[in-house]
């Protein structure tokens, strides 16, 4: 086996950062001549495997065990070292989330392998693949070569590939089956990570509205929210919307907040550094509405206005409401 595709499970479903991390996968095979194959376990892992074999790949695994009904970081470190000492697979592809940040450290330190995280692109140089991964908030790039005799495992940031970008294909289903030792699951997991309270996930969300300086004064938000909920959106913002105290921590986007990749996002007065554009230059459409001409956001924007935000907004917000009545 030469890739390795680990799915993250959805309740059934494909998280969409293990669908990127497949179409990444399904990049490498292709340039590489390799083969490819996917990992479905976890609860309703059987539906799971099934959604996955409606992609591109030689064949999905699918391991089924009542110790990986619910996510622990002993039992799936466990789970995943086993299958990879079985399977022997020389790439390891998974999106960087939570949980994989939580669990795969282990696996690597088990196995002796190589992390290669938060990876943005991959090259084909001299027959290796080179992975790159931003150093030092996002100002430089470094380029990895793993010497690895065994597996290299790899997660990439949510948006350097997009999901949509996997292959649609028929993959055979293989059950496999691992030996798991119950007591060395020390861990219980409480319910799914939510980015806030009221159960927002901007990584999620399809449609964002961003705000930064450009929105003047804390008073202006309500402006926003009535565009916000025309659109049937999520509200993100900049850092120093947060730093300000105006919306909380789990709205932030950006190197320090999150990475997301919705189909459109709307960036209301932000300037665009680099901090803030590599958390969301993987959307698939951006508007940047900025009275400043030469604001840098304007460089990665699909559609750009260049006016005043205060104005602009309301008049876009009944223009909406107007086209969906």
């Amino acid at each position: 086996m030469d890739i390795l595709v680990a799915l993250e499970n959805n309740s059934g479903s494909i998280h969409r950062m293990s669908l990127e991390a497949l179409a990444a996968g399904q990049k490498l095979a292709s340039e590489m001549n390799l083969s490819l194959s996917m990992l479905a376990m976890g609860k309703n892992g059987g539906d799971l495997a099934e959604n996955a074999g409606k992609f591109n790949a030689e064949e999905v695994l699918l391991l089924e065990n009542p110790l990986l009904d619910n996510y622990s970081s002993d039992g799936y470190s466990q789970a995943i070292t086993s299958v990879l000492e079985q399977e022997k697979p020389r790439f390891v592809f998974m999106g960087h989330t939570y949980m994989v940040r939580d669990f795969l450290p282990r696996v690597s330190a088990r196995l002796q392998i190589p992390f290669v995280s938060d990876v943005i692109q991959f090259r084909i140089d001299d027959g290796a693949p080179v992975f790159t991964k931003q150093v030092f908030n996002a100002k430089l790039g470094a380029d990895i070569v793993s010497q690895s005799k065994g597996a290299t495992l790899v997660s990439f940031q949510s948006a350097a590939y997009q999901s949509d970008q996997a292959e649609a294909g028929a993959a055979a289903i293989r059950s496999i089956s691992i030996e798991m030792d119950s007591s060395a699951v020390k861990t219980q997991s409480e319910e799914p990570f939510k980015e806030e309270a009221g159960g927002v996930d901007l990584t999620n969300a399809e449609i964002i509205v961003s705000i930064g300086r450009g929105i003047g004064k804390e008073e202006n938000i309500p402006i926003v929210n009535a565009l916000v909920d025309a659109l049937g959106a999520e509200l993100g913002s900049s850092r120093p919307i947060v730093d300000s105290g105006w919306l909380e921590p789990s709205r932030q986007i950006g190197s320090s907040g999150q990475n997301v990749a919705p189909k459109l996002y709307l960036a209301l007065g932000i300037s665009g550094a680099i901090q803030h554009v590599v958390g969301m230059k993987g959307s698939k459409n951006i508007v940047a509405i900025n009275k400043d001409s030469e604001a840098p956001i304007f460089e990665i924007a699909d559609y750009g206005i260049v006016g005043d935000i205060l104005e602009i907004i309301p008049k876009l917000s009944e223009a909406v409401q107007a086209a969906k009545n």
